[in-house]
């Protein structure tokens, strides 16, 4: 099977909080986007089981947040890959558009 989502168009933003909409989901994969307005924050967290997960910046620039005050750039085109159980956040500094895939989804 195979799908296709228009996810710029699924999906808007909104001045009272970060936007999340499901793209996938299934036994071996979830995919979300997540979008931010400028200023707008997913906070630092983590996940107390074993995979992975992929950040892409679809557009925007923000920071990527970790452990121990890390940051990192996030900036259109960027890919964040890591352990779901490490410490991670997003920081939109413009609005921010951003695709979420974890392995095996939680």
């Amino acid at each position: 099977m195979m799908k296709r989502i228009e996810v710029l168009k699924e999906s808007g933003f909104s001045e009272k909080g970060m936007q999340k909409f499901l793209i996938h989901d299934s036994p071996f994969f979830r995919v979300i986007n997540f979008n931010f307005k400028s200023g707008q924050e997913l906070g630092i967290h983590t996940h107390d089981v074993e995979g992975q997960l992929s950040i892409v910046v679809l557009e925007g620039e923000g920071e990527f947040l970790g452990k121990d005050g890390l940051t990192l750039p996030a900036n259109t085109g960027d890919v964040l890959i890591s352990d779901i159980r490490e410490p991670h956040g997003i920081l939109a500094i413009s609005d921010m558009r951003v695709i979420v895939t974890i392995a095996p989804p939680v």
